[in-house]
């Protein structure tokens, strides 16, 4: 019978069965465990009497999967897989607007393979004098990233004024897929959720101190289902480190930089404005456009300054 794994913890997996919906708990065969088994994975689970407990005999093919790269012993660290949608929740009051965050939450969606989405929170509480809104969803609409405005407070009573796109949208959007929230503290994320699924689930968070810190009350990975869709909650995704990716490989996750580039004069250009037959500075570009890569250059270069400031063998990841 097939199930996905809702929660795991050491050698027991709380599994749910599709055909009925019945979560069940089950264990696993030792091979299957060597190769790792986490929460969201579809698996085959068979009924053995004579121990009277379901067991794991089969693990499917992952379509994407939520992962660290442990640098020093040179593996990569699983800590959900099968997930649809990464919702980048960005407040627009406080905490503030930072674009580079969004970019940093940007390389992460592109290395996991997972579509990401970014949400405006706090559009209540919103001041068209702090960043351009309507620039920030063109800049993302040019990466194939959808935007929604709402704000958790109101829910469906807010009007989007901004965007095309609102709750209701999001909602639909939502619908029958499996999402991870990412977002700083102080977005709203537990309440934006909560909204989403009807006031139903009310997730409990503990203090944050630093950004990229702060931890739920549960100590797992699990998966939530909501009314409309399911939730991913993992506390191997809260650190907004990205140390453990490779600098080499940065550019990778960056498509949009990595693409336009190759029409440079020359193949190791730096996209410094100084520099002869860069396309980003020749006038090909409409000043929008150019407006819109450089903001991506820029996060590009600090993020590439960052991970390349620890050495590979020191990254204790």
């Amino acid at each position: 019978m097939r199930a996905r794994v809702y929660k795991s913890a050491k050698k027991i997996f709380d599994c749910k069965i599709e055909e009925t919906g019945e979560m069940v708990e089950a264990t696993s065969m030792g091979k299957l465990l060597k190769k790792g088994i986490v929460v969201g994975d579809y698996v085959t689970l068979t009924f053995e009497e004579s121990v009277n407990e379901y067991q794991i005999v089969k693990v499917e093919e992952r379509v994407s999967e939520i992962f660290r790269i442990l640098v020093r012993e040179n593996k990569k660290k699983v800590t959900a897989a099968n997930c649809d949608l990464l919702v980048i929740l960005m407040s627009v009051s406080k905490p503030v607007f930072k674009r580079g965050l969004v970019d940093r939450f940007l390389v992460r969606a592109s290395q996991w393979e997972v579509k990401p989405i970014v949400v405006f929170n706090k559009m209540d509480q919103f001041d068209e004098e702090e960043f351009d809104i309507v620039f920030e969803e063109k800049r993302l609409s040019k990466l194939g990233v959808e935007c929604y405005e709402m704000s958790a407070v109101l829910g469906e009573e807010y009007q989007v004024k901004y965007l095309d796109k609102g709750i209701k949208d999001l909602k639909e959007y939502l619908a029958d897929r499996t999402a991870i929230f990412l977002g700083q503290s102080g977005v709203g994320k537990s309440k934006t959720i909560s909204n989403l699924s009807g006031g139903t689930v009310e997730l409990k968070t503990k203090k944050v101190g630093k950004v990229g810190k702060g931890s739920h009350t549960t100590t797992w990975s699990e998966i939530i289902d909501l009314p409309l869709f399911s939730l991913i909650d993992s506390p191997g995704i809260r650190s907004f480190s990205l140390e453990d990716i490779n600098p080499k490989d940065l550019i990778m996750y960056f498509p949009d930089i990595e693409e336009m580039g190759v029409q440079c004069k020359f193949k190791d250009c730096s996209h410094a404005e100084n520099v002869k037959g860069c396309v980003f500075y020749n006038g090909s570009l409409s000043s929008e456009d150019q407006q819109i890569y450089l903001s991506r250059i820029e996060s590009f270069r600090r993020i590439h300054e960052e991970i390349s400031q620890t050495p590979e063998w020191n990254k204790g990841l």
